[in-house]
């Protein structure tokens, strides 16, 4: 009846309204299944119709229907949810150009629930238009949970998506470094879909390497160790994720080949990636089946890609083998990733070495049967080496290359010497290197190589300079000690702990460490067990008392830790967990001595605020790793915060405190000032949470600290400095015992958001006026020392900034200062401000302060102006 009437134009307004009245309940009532089939039947006889669609009705459609479907506050059934995407996937046969647009919009939404079912719904109609869908597929889960079984089979029609799968898929690429795990997994599901559909249309982004990049950022964050248990069950699935679309793909599908070759082959190197080589040997075997490795059908390729790729020194054939070798031979890579490796080998034999092929295709399989019957009573490590390295011994045989030899045994060298000595892979390298020296014929090659690792080698220790490196199991002994002593602190009973803490636990991690060659491993065991038996005896009450010469030698051995590693790496954990063994260590008593905690507290701050440079955070964020390190500068931070939170409650004076941070918070290093901020700020929320009113007396000079930094070139660092003057008011308001009208500084905080310098100056001096309101006259001097300060060593708009609220207090308490105050001091900041400052920003503020005193007092003003001439 519904398809009859629409070929009445009479009746088509009629049907349209009284649609949209039977669409609008669909947001209203809990049941939509009857509403939802309704619609269905509706859209259904619509696409058998000849008609034009109004625009503006289609659209209400689209989105009552996406709203229901992305709606996470309310529960539906997979029934529901089943009819509700059947609706979208009619609407986008019977209009495609308009559902895909409005799906695409939804991408940029901040609601995460809307975006994550936009994506799923994209990739939903990318499936349903690919051509070697069938039916009977498996209902597959969308990311937000909808179940698509019902609504792939009715939507297999004409194609509606090969012409905007290039422009969807661009649009999906501007989330790919959104931080929301839900998001994450639902780019990760579209690029599955996509990929399945049409790989021609990723060519504006590369999908594969989004999935490789996802991989690293999720073992990236693992690594870091602060993840809550659900926060790394969600990064485990991610990366089992990864693997499964990787693995799971089809290389039959449109334009595959050419995305995945030889692409791939960028990322069988780098360590980062050792996971996914699994998948990878997958995609490898399933191409070299179909032929596709083949040169004939890569010549479309980039010749000059190619070349740059194959010649360069990232992916030679020699760091090709020796990378596969090191995997395969590891002793913890585990049978399925050792498989992979050899698979590799075997797939990329041409790509390797043109003599290998037959040899490789008889000896690779023998190898494989082995793992795939390893069990725990199999082939000990020793023997499997063995046979790798007699594999790779007729390898070279069989090449009879001496210079593809010498070009391996180089590349060999290379990574032993990068190699540390703690590493599992480093005793097969000396091994391998030894197999291909053994089958290189040039004397003084081989002898340069040996002169080179034995001088290299430990001379104490015998077993290194013979190339058998057994020191790698003593090393990581002694770091499972160290780590077992505290862990057993932590397990003691309050009796048991007294009495032995000092000897048995402290004594022996002490000497372990002496003792141990004092790498990354054994020094982050150390600091480990430190923060372990701190907490442990910590945990045994007040009446207990820790040897204060014990606790001065921790304090030194920390204090060394961080010298060492100040300016090291780029980003070392060794810092944080130095500033977490102290936190644990601050708390037994006796208390650290004050200058001690100075000492330590400028050493923390040089490692983690002072440190890295603007520069170095430049490089830090354009490297592949920048997830990591970025993660652990605010974890590190964090935990500087929570020490001085602990050392607050010893320390007497917040002014000790604020001096610390003072030359961070006026650096010209942005990123500096972010970090002191951060930590400034979490030191005020403790202050106001345990009413310590001491910042009460700095005031006056906290407030002009912070002001120049509500117009920072960062936005965080502005909302840091608004969040700690509302501390700082807080505070004031309950030393003070007096109700303070902040005002609504929150709703202030948009303005400084603003792009526009001149809305974050309004809004500035706007909040200026609400603060200033709290001033006592008693905080004149150092307020305007700070404001001094600012002029000496800031620049641009944090100049103007500290000018305008300096006019404003002015003006709010001119009269009162001539009369209750020495104006003598107040003139003569301003009068060294005129004689030493060289920029000219800060004059017309100078100027008009001059001129508000000398309005409320002249002469007072003019006499002390000229009495300092």
């Amino acid at each position: 009846m519904m398809a009859v009437l629409l070929q009445e134009e009479l009746w088509r307004e009629h049907i349209w309204e009284q649609l949209l009245r039977l669409v609008h309940p669909c947001q209203e009532v809990q049941d939509t299944c009857r509403v939802t089939k309704s619609l269905n039947i509706f859209l259904e006889a619509l696409e058998g119709v000849q008609s034009v669609i109004p625009k503006d009705k289609f659209l209400a459609i689209t989105s009552a229907v996406f709203y229901q479907l992305s709606d996470d506050t309310k529960e539906h059934s997979e029934a529901d949810r089943a009819e509700l995407t059947h609706c979208i996937l009619l609407q986008a046969r019977i209009c495609p150009e308009e559902t895909v647009l409005f799906l695409q919009s939804q991408l940029g939404n901040e609601w995460e629930a809307g975006c994550v079912a936009a994506l799923g719904l994209l990739g939903a109609l990318a499936r349903s238009d690919g051509q070697y869908h069938r039916s009977g597929l498996p209902g597959i889960p969308l990311p937000s949970g909808l179940c698509l079984h019902a609504c792939f089979c009715a939507s297999l029609a004409e194609p509606m998506m090969t012409e905007k799968l290039p422009q969807v898929v661009e649009a999906a690429q501007c989330l790919c470094s959104d931080p929301r795990v839900q998001v994450r997994r639902a780019i990760l599901h579209f690029i599955k879909d996509v990929l399945s559909a049409n790989a021609r249309s990723c060519s504006a982004w590369d999908v594969v390497g989004h999935i490789f990049s996802e991989f690293s950022r999720t073992t990236g964050r693992r690594a870091a160790g602060d993840l809550s248990a659900q926060e790394a069950q969600e990064e485990g699935a991610l990366q089992e994720l990864c693997m499964d679309i990787l693995g799971s793909l089809d290389v039959s599908v449109s334009g595959m080949t050419k995305l995945l070759w030889p692409r791939l082959l960028l990322y069988v190197v780098p360590a980062q990636y050792t996971g996914m080589l699994i998948p990878v040997s997958r995609c490898v075997q399933a191409l070299a089946e179909r032929g596709d490795l083949m040169v004939r059908e890569v010549e479309e390729l980039d010749p000059h890609f190619l070349s740059s790729m194959f010649q360069g020194p990232l992916l030679t054939p020699q760091t090709l083998l020796a990378r596969l070798l090191v995997v395969a031979g590891s002793p913890f890579a585990g049978s399925e990733l050792q498989a992979a490796a050899l698979l590799l080998m075997q797939n990329l034999h041409s790509r390797i070495h043109r003599a290998v092929g037959a040899m490789w295709a008889a000896e690779i399989p023998l190898l494989l049967q082995c793992l795939q019957g390893k069990d725990e009573s199999f082939l000990d490590s020793a023997e499997w080496e063995q046979r790798l390295l007699k594999f790779l011994g007729a390898s070279l045989d069989t090449m009879e290359d001496e210079a593809w030899t010498k070009g391996l045994s180089c590349k060999l060298s290379q990574w032993l010497s990068k190699s540390p000595s703690s590493s599992g892979e480093k005793s097969f390298l000396y091994k391998a290197l030894g197999t291909v020296l053994g089958a290189c014929k040039e004397v003084l090659h081989i002898q340069e190589k040996l002169l080179q690792h034995l001088e290299e080698a430990n001379a104490e220790k015998p077993s290194e300079a013979q190339m058998e490196l057994d020191s790698r199991r003593a090393h990581a002994t002694r770091s499972a000690l160290i780590l077992a002593h505290g862990s057993l602190a932590l397990r003691a009973s309050k009796e048991q702990l007294l009495a032995r803490l000092e000897g048995d636990i402290v004594g022996n991690i002490l000497l372990l460490y002496s003792c141990s060659c004092r790498d990354l491993q054994n020094t982050l065991a150390l600091l480990q067990s430190i923060t372990n038996f701190s907490s442990a005896f910590q945990a045994v009450g007040d009446s207990a008392c820790f040897n204060p010469s014990l606790k001065s030698k921790l304090l030194e051995i920390l204090t060394d830790l961080l010298k060492k590693y100040y300016l090291g790496t780029p980003v070392s954990p060794v810092p944080l967990k130095v500033v977490l063994a102290l936190e644990q260590l601050s708390k037994l008593k006796p208390s650290v001595g004050t200058k001690d905690m100075c000492d330590m507290l400028i050493l923390c701050c040089k490692s983690i605020v002072t440190y890295p440079s603007a520069e170095m955070m430049l490089k830090i964020r354009k490297s592949q790793q920048a997830a990591q390190y970025l993660q652990l500068l605010q974890t590190s931070l964090k935990a500087l915060g929570r020490l001085m939170v602990v050392l607050l409650e010893t320390e007497t004076t917040s002014g000790f405190f604020q001096n610390i941070v003072h030359r961070s918070m006026t650096s010209d290093n942005m990123w500096e000032r972010k970090r002191a901020l951060q930590t400034f700020s979490q030191l005020l929320a403790a202050c106001e949470e345990h009413g310590r009113g001491g910042a009460c007396k700095h005031f006056g000079s906290l407030v002009g600290l912070l002001v120049p930094l509500m117009c920072d070139p960062m936005p965080t660092s502005r909302q840091l400095a608004v969040t700690c003057l509302s501390s700082l008011l807080q505070i004031q308001a309950k030393a003070t015992n007096r109700v303070i009208q902040t005002g609504d500084i929150g709703s202030l905080c948009e303005g400084l958001n603003d792009c526009s310098t001149v809305c974050q100056l309004q809004t500035s001096s706007k909040i200026a006026r609400i603060v200033c309101r709290s001033f006592s006259l008693e905080h004149t001097i150092d307020f305007m020392m700070a404001i001094k300060d600012t002029f000496r060593k800031a620049k641009g708009m944090r100049v103007r900034a500290a000018g305008k609220w300096m006019i404003t207090f002015l003006q709010m308490y001119g009269k009162d200062i001539c009369r209750d105050l020495d104006l003598s001091p107040i003139i003569y900041i301003l009068r060294s401000c005129i004689s030493s400052m060289k920029h000219s920003t800060f004059m017309p503020f100078l100027c008009q302060a001059v001129a508000i005193l000398t309005r409320c007092h002249a002469n007072i003003t003019i006499d002390s102006f000229f009495h300092q001439l």
